[in-house]
């Protein structure tokens, strides 16, 4: 069986996730990156772990000389100038067949389409990393109640929730960017999800059609004195200049092009959840049944009182965006597996390895970007968007939230 060699650009936090979540990965392996902060130690990972013998490289060109894909890890901001670079090296003679982005594929639409255009320009195959589509908790609950929906209907209504207490980077917390707030950076799972648990069973993942989107954002923790100083502080991020939300919630409504019928995502998100860590939490509701997803009811629980607890060094042992070291704490025995790190990740290498696209590829990302933008502007407006109006789609096109302009202080402090 043929192996894919992996190349990474960027060695940050999601790149780590990824690099652990590959030890349970079949047919590949980790053989450039890179160098950029935090190269050096998945490098040294990747070895203790038989993950393969990576070298780092100074340029990108170099990387794609030295792999069969190349996955980007990098910061939002430096996607495209990335990305020009590999469609470069390819055109130029490089090895790279293939090409992941994390989420977001682009801050803006224009970002999005210009990611699309340049794989494509490359021949190059392509793979969206959206985890949560991904979640075996979610798929195998789909499975299940496959004949339930075929006696009783589909879906009508999902609900998908990411919060945590913020990210761990000042890039992430800086609009002008990251690309905005919580929207930009975790809306895009719980919008993309949603649209995914909606979707009838033996249907692309663009068989739904949006058709309007409503939404509201909101600062209501890091926009307060005491919070605003502590990102100062610590990231030097100024929220009383450029804040971004850090409380979203919203309903994209979808039209089932067959039928007619219009099926409904709700979404919220929140850089504010001070519980025990990362959750993620889904429903649907159906005639006649129903699913649910909670990642922080968990099969394993451990309890750290106080004088146990001064000996802890670091809350996340436990649980990713862990914000306590003591009390109850619910604990993911593999984080990795769980979030969908490991399945997307053999999801490309299968498809790439096959000669095809992954099940998610840019142009499923460009769309997801889409629906997010749409999700800032239907805020901005305070009103529904028609999601079929070809002005709005057009003004989409070249369209910057305010927030990620570095003005969110005339939109989330007015």
């Amino acid at each position: 069986m043929k192996t894919l060699r992996i190349g990474y650009i960027g060695a940050g936090f999601i790149a780590k996730f990824l690099t652990v979540a590959m030890k349970q990965v079949r047919h590949c392996e980790l053989t450039a990156i890179y160098s950029r902060g935090g190269a050096e130690d998945i490098a040294a990972y990747a070895k203790e772990n038989r993950l393969g013998e990576p070298k780092i490289y100074s340029s990108v060109t170099d990387v794609c000389n030295n792999c069969d894909a190349v996955m980007i890890f990098s910061p939002n901001y430096t996607r495209v100038a990335i990305m020009e670079e590999i469609a470069e090296a390819v055109k130029a003679g490089a090895s790279v067949k293939g090409v992941v982005c994390e989420k977001p594929l682009g801050r803006t639409v224009a970002e999005a389409e210009k990611m699309v255009e340049l794989a494509r320009d490359a021949n190059l195959l392509t793979s969206y990393f959206e985890n949560q589509l991904h979640m075996n908790a979610i798929n195998n609950a789909l499975s299940q109640l496959r004949p339930q929906q075929n006696v009783m209907g589909n879906f009508t209504l999902a609900r998908s929730t990411e919060e945590h207490a913020g990210p761990h980077s000042a890039w992430f917390w800086d609009p002008t960017r990251q690309g905005g707030g919580v929207l930009s950076d975790m809306g895009c799972h719980s919008i993309a999800v949603c649209r995914h648990i909606l979707t009838p069973e033996g249907k692309p993942n663009t068989f739904l059609k949006p058709v309007a989107m409503q939404c509201d954002t909101s600062l209501l923790k890091w926009g307060q004195p005491e919070y605003r100083k502590q990102l100062l502080d610590k990231f030097g991020v100024d929220y009383t200049k450029t804040p971004a939300e850090d409380f979203v919630t919203g309903i994209v409504t979808f039209k089932n092009p067959e039928t007619g019928q219009l099926v409904k995502g709700q979404f919220t998100n929140s850089w504010m959840y001070d519980k025990q860590g990362l959750r993620l939490w889904m429903d649907a509701i159906g005639p006649g049944y129903a699913m649910e997803v909670n990642s922080l009811i968990s099969p394993v629980e451990i309890f750290v009182g106080d004088e146990a607890a001064e000996g802890v060094a670091d809350a996340e042992t436990a649980l990713e965006k862990s914000t306590a070291s003591r009390g109850l704490l619910a604990v993911h025995s593999n984080e990795a597996d769980f979030y969908g790190y490991t399945t997307e990740t053999q999801d490309a290498v299968d498809s790439f390895l096959a000669g095809k696209d992954a099940m998610l590829n840019f142009e499923f990302g460009a769309e997801v970007t889409f629906l997010v933008q749409a999700a800032y502007m239907a805020a901005e407006k305070g009103t529904t968007i028609d999601l079929t109006d070809e002005k709005i789609k057009k003004e989409l096109k070249s369209y910057r939230s305010l927030i990620s302009q570095g003005k969110g202080a005339d939109v989330l402090y007015s």
